[in-house]
């Protein structure tokens, strides 16, 4: 790193931080003047609000809109050397194009780390101070739907079937739990009711039989009132909305590990999210590099059209996002391939622009 390539990342990251700055005061004022009545009703004060609310929104929203801003940046102050003939300077001066980049791929380099480690750790937890907030005090979260023949896998012998099961009240009807080996079913006990006991943290079943079977043997039980004791929790038969966001990765990987065990579906969304951190992190690098290369050039006009330009390549790149989580989420797309297909179309992309730069 020479004292040319400090000068750009110093504009490089200087550039970033004021337009992430300003992002994050216009995403705030925005979001108070939505939810300023909520803040009244329930006589919440400034500081109560910030440290219970914000401190988890504004991670959410720098990390979401973070590889665009950071696009977006990068075109800004580029544009503005390259207007300034800084950069035909550089270039004259005898250092390569692919030189030019160092500062570029430090910066995307460093980022792209910091964007990383925040989606696998401060971002799921923001969300989940943010989502905890707005379900009590925003917009109260709405009763959830009762579930009918919902069979789930426990563990790797263990199946248990609700017929019908009501996540408010916790409690449900036509229970029945089945132990396998291999393909013969051992034990077998069912019930009328099914509730849960928070006292003890048990599942207590009403009317229940209990038939346990040893090859041509049989043994059935009658009891009225009875408990057990099985891995699952009532929390975990609801459904709920952009649960994935506020997982970190090592709680996402538990739950995708315990809910392919169990046999669950729908697990895509899990996956897409799961494989979208990483993405978005490779995604500052690509982007930084698109930035660079197409404001390099002077142009006419200064950098008004290298910013018309990033924006258009920033909503095709959301668009990209977007289709391919639709295809994943509905269209059984792989969800990897979803996560990154955006990233392989743009590489693609800056492969040719770099090839096409002017040297």
């Amino acid at each position: 790193m020479k004292k040319i390539d400090w000068y750009i990342l110093r504009k490089f990251i200087g550039t970033f931080i004021y337009s992430l700055m300003i992002l994050l005061v216009i995403s705030v004022v925005i979001d108070i003047t939505e939810k300023i009545d909520d803040f009244m009703t329930h006589n919440l004060s400034f500081g109560f609000v910030l440290m219970n609310y914000y401190i988890g929104f504004i991670p959410h929203i720098a990390a979401l809109l973070f590889p665009l801003f950071i696009f977006i940046s990068v075109i800004f102050f580029t544009s503005k050397l390259a207007y300034k003939t800084e950069i035909v300077a550089i270039l004259s001066s005898g250092v390569s194009f692919r030189r030019f980049l160092r500062p570029y791929w430090v910066g995307a380099i460093l980022f792209g780390g910091i964007l990383w480690a925040a989606n696998q750790w401060v971002v799921p937890n923001a969300n989940r101070i943010r989502t905890t907030f707005e379900n009590k005090y925003v917009s109260a979260p709405t009763n959830s739907e009762a579930l009918r023949d919902k069979t789930l896998r426990v563990d790797s012998n263990t199946y248990i079937t609700f017929g019908y099961y009501d996540p408010n009240y916790k409690n449900g009807s036509d229970f029945v739990l089945k132990r396998v080996d291999g393909q013969k079913v051992i034990y077998n006990m069912r019930a009328e009711r099914v509730t849960w006991d928070s006292t003890t943290r048990k599942w207590k079943l009403e009317f229940a039989s209990e038939r346990t079977i040893d090859g041509l043997k049989e043994k059935l039980t009658f009891k009225n009132d009875t408990t057990i004791k099985i891995p699952l929790l009532p929390s975990e038969l609801i459904e709920e909305k952009n649960k994935q966001e506020a997982m970190t990765t090592p709680e996402l990987n538990r739950f995708l590990e315990r809910e392919e065990l169990r046999g669950a579906e729908g697990l895509n969304t899990y996956y897409v999210e799961k494989y979208r951190r990483t993405s978005a992190a490779v995604a500052v690098v690509i982007l930084v590099l698109i930035g660079a290369i197409i404001s390099s050039r002077k142009v006419r006009g200064g950098s008004g059209l290298h910013l018309a330009l990033g924006i258009v390549i920033s909503a095709t790149y959301i668009l990209f996002m977007q289709f391919s989580t639709v295809f994943a989420t509905k269209a059984n797309l792989d969800p990897l391939l979803a996560a990154w297909i955006p990233n392989f179309m743009f590489g693609l992309l800056a492969l040719w622009l770099y090839f096409r730069a002017p040297k």
